[in-house]
This record gives structure tokens, C-alpha cells and sequence, in this order.
């Protein structure tokens, strides 16, 4: 069956609202590399949405998933418990930052672990309010659409959304948002929108994905722990995307001087496979009753597996180290490009998480087309890119951290030839 007639039958079988990126079908693939059906080859530097930090198909979790479903593949931990969900939990606690008594509960979704850290923060403390950033994403459910600081296409046509969810501008020294911006509008909030006393939690990204690769600065993330301590509000840190080697670390608040309460996670947690979890300490994970928590899914056999195989393998393979050391490559690469390239407004991002902002010359203007145009020739040339941003104009990587350097160097070639092509309009 080749591309064209999957085209047909997609456009046939699957609504309009599930926008599809790419004009192939996937047949195989292997750590950074894709085939699709027609045997066309593609270097992935979306990586499912920085799911696959461990790579296509990394043989030791393949190994995992492989013996746990030689066993059993799904009991519900909450009906039939096993020893993988209790054994991942235990490294969780260990690996997240702060020397606090943690707990973790699993979920299978990125959003799934949002709404229950939510979840937990208002059972912890009696309140409802919730304050998120411009910019945010945090999902495709009701609440986390509402928490999503982005309206088209998240929210178009979907409201109304869960009441007491409130946004303040998010730091942004490119687009003019200070830190002292940023607080302010939280302290606004305070005055203008809801008492902190019914303030439940903040909930931030340290960087933002959907929104741009902004890394939260550190006085930002220490004044948001200051306001928490202050007014008694559970501090979220949402590291679905950022988690788990991206930044340079293992998690990204690892970069800041103060810790979370609760942290998300999700995306490259598992090596592919559907798993979500949240993190935090014991006495506020300790707050729903028994029966408030859980899912059918939630802590599936086969993805806790992979979560513990891609946890052995990020300390193995020293990845957060490798994402040090290619991000730092890519960003050389596009800081020698930027002299030639006057669209280019700005390169940035911790770690492997890196991102290229596009503004029309001169301005602050933000430059969808140019960003679009070089992702466009990229994919003709065989190279898979996302792009991201408020106003769509940046262009995020997210590479898997294992690819081999022969072929980092290739898709490095083939991302300077299309910011190239793209600036002097070569078809």
C-alpha cells in the first residue's frame, strides 16, 4: 500500500481536526532514522514530540517491554498490583529533585498527569484557584485546555472551559516580558482576579514546549517559590516535555535553586510507550482519598517496562550529558548561520532543548512563513522538524539524544541547507 492511497483512506476514515504534519506513512524506523511505505528515509528530529529521547526502538527497552509481556500485559494495578509499578515509583522519588519524602502515582497521558497533580494540590489544600502562564501547554482535556495559555487551534470551538483558572505573562526578554513583568502580573492577579488564599497552585513549565523553548529564568522560578511559600500555594513545575534528559539534566528544575511540589511528567518517560506520572511530596500526594487517583490504564505493565529500561539506559548512555554536548553543537551551527541569516531573532534553550525564533529583519515581527518554509524544505531533503511558538514562527529540535554522530552531522547539513535556501528563496 503506498503513501497515496493511505492519504485517501486517511482523509476517508479520520476527522479533519487531527491536523497530520508529514505527507507519508511510517514503515519502519530505528534510533533517529524513519522509512516510510514508499522506502523514502528521514532523519527525526521531532521525535514524536520529544517523546523518543531514547530513540526508535533502543534494543534494551524492546527487551523489557518484551519479557513484561511474556508475562502479563494488563491487570489494573488498582485491582491486580505488581512489583514494576512500586520498583519505578521508588526510582521517581529518588531521581526528582529535593531531599523531601516524595510519592508517585502513574497516569498514562501527558494531561492526565496534569489534572491529577491539580487534582492533588486541591485536595491538598481546600482551595480551587489556579494560575498558569501565557504560553503554556498542558493539554487537550477541559482542564488542560484551560490551563493552556494558547488560544488556536487548543481552544477554538471547544469552550466553555473549568472556571478559576487564571494566566499571567510568562518572562520573555525577546517579546519585552520581564521577570518583574512576569510576577506582576501574578501579584495583579491577586488583586484584581482571586484571593491567594483560594490560590490552589501555580503551575509552570521551566521551559516552555508548545510555546516556544522559553527557559523560566532562575529569579523568576525562585520568586514563584517565594509567592508559594508565601500564600501556601503548591508549586507545579510541568517538565512532560523537559523531563528526562532534554535540558541537560534529568529534569529540568534540576537547572534552579529551589525545588517543586508536584512535577509532571510524561513524553520520553517511557521510550515511546503511553505513560504519565506525577511526583511530589508525600504529604500533599497523600491528600485524595483512597479511589481518588488512578485509571483503567494508569501504570500500564508494558510501559513501565520501558520507563524502567529508559531510566537505566539515561544513566548508562550519560544522556542528559549527550544532549549537553549536541545541543551545544546545534546551537554553533546556527549561531555561524546567523550573520547570513537576518530572520533569524534568536537561538536558545538548555540542553538538547534548543530552538531557532524567526522575525521579519529589522523587527520583532514574528515570521511564521520563513519558519514554515525552512521546515517545509527540510522534510523535501528528508529531515523531520516541528515548529512551535505563540505566533508559530520558531522552530524547536528534538532530536533523539542516542542518534549517532554521523547522522547528527547529516541532518546539520540538511538544516543549513534549508535555512539557506529558505532565506535567498531558492526552490
Amino acid at each position: 500500500m503506498n503513501d497515496r492511497n493511505l492519504q485517501q483512506r486517511r482523509t476517508e476514515a479520520t476527522p479533519r481536526g487531527i491536523g497530520v504534519m508529514c505527507n507519508f506513512f511510517i514503515d519502519k524506523a530505528r534510533n533517529a532514522e524513519v522509512w516510510d511505505t514508499d522506502g523514502n528515509r528521514y532523519i527525526d528530529f521531532a521525535g514524536g514530540i520529544g517523546v523518543l529521547n531514547t530513540g526508535h526502538r533502543h534494543p534494551e527497552v524492546e527487551a523489557a517491554v518484551a519479557a513484561q509481556l511474556a508475562a502479563f500485559s494488563h491487570t489494573c494495578f488498582q485491582v491486580v498490583p505488581y512489583e514494576s509499578y512500586i520498583s519505578v515509583a521508588e526510582s521517581l522519588n529518588q531521581l526528582t529533585p529535593g531531599s523531601f519524602p516524595k510519592k508517585t502515582a502513574f497516569f498514562t497521558t501527558g494531561a492526565e498527569a496534569v489534572e491529577n497533580a491539580i487534582k492533588i494540590a486541591r485536595a491538598a489544600t481546600g482551595r480551587s484557584g489556579v494560575i498558569a502562564f501565557g504560553g503554556a501547554f498542558h493539554g487537550r482535556t477541559m482542564m488542560g485546555m484551560a490551563l493552556t495559555g494558547k488560544v488556536a487551534p487548543y481552544k477554538t470551538g471547544f469552550g466553555p472551559f473549568p472556571s478559576e483558572v487564571y494566566h499571567a505573562p510568562f518572562p520573555n526578554a525577546l517579546h519585552g516580558v520581564s521577570v518583574e513583568d512576569a510576577i506582576a502580573g501574578v501579584e495583579k492577579l491577586f488583586k484584581f482576579d482571586i484571593d491567594p488564599q483560594r490560590v490552589a497552585a501555580i503551575i509552570f513549565e521551566p521551559v516552555q514546549g508548545e510555546g516556544g523553548f522559553y527557559a523560566a529564568p532562575v529569579d523568576f522560578v525562585v520568586k514563584l517559590r517565594h509567592l508559594c511559600d508565601t500564600h501556601g500555594i503548591v508549586l507545579i513545575a510541568d517538565e512532560v516535555q523537559a523531563g528526562f534528559g532534554r535540558t541537560g539534566k534529568l529534569f529540568a528544575m534540576q537547572h534552579y535553586p529551589v525545588h517543586a511540589d508536584l512535577i509532571t511528567l510524561a513524553k520520553s518517560l517511557a521510550g515511546g510507550f503511553p505513560l504519565s506520572a506525577v511526583t511530589g511530596r508525600a504529604e500533599l500526594m497523600d491528600a485524595p482519598q483512597p479511589g481518588g487517583l488512578g485509571g483503567t490504564y494508569a501504570g500500564n505493565p508494558l510501559a513501565l517496562a520501558a520507563a524502567a529500561a529508559v531510566i537505566k539506559v539515561m544513566q548508562s548512555e550519560k544522556l542528559p550529558q549527550r544532549a549537553e554536548q549536541l545541543g551545544h553543537q546545534l546551537k554553533e551551527t546556527l549561531t555561524a548561520l546567523k550573520p547570513r541569516v537576518p530572520a533569524m531573532a534568536d537561538i536558545r534553550g538548555p540542553g538538547g532543548m534548543v530552538a531557532v525564533e524567526f522575525s521579519t529583519p529589522g523587527t520583532h515581527t514574528p515570521d511564521a512563513d520563513f519558519a514554515r518554509d525552512v521546515q517545509a524544505r527540510a522534510l523535501a531533503d528528508g529531515l523531520i522538524l516541528l515548529t512551535c511558538g505563540t505566533y508559530g514562527n520558531v522552530i524547536r529540535f528534538l532530536f533523539p539524544l542516542t542518534i549517532e554522530e554521523s547522522v547528527f552531522a547529516e541532518a546539520l547539513g540538511k538544516l543549513e541547507k534549508a535555512i539557506i535556501s529558505a532565506k535567498d528563496g531558492v526552490s
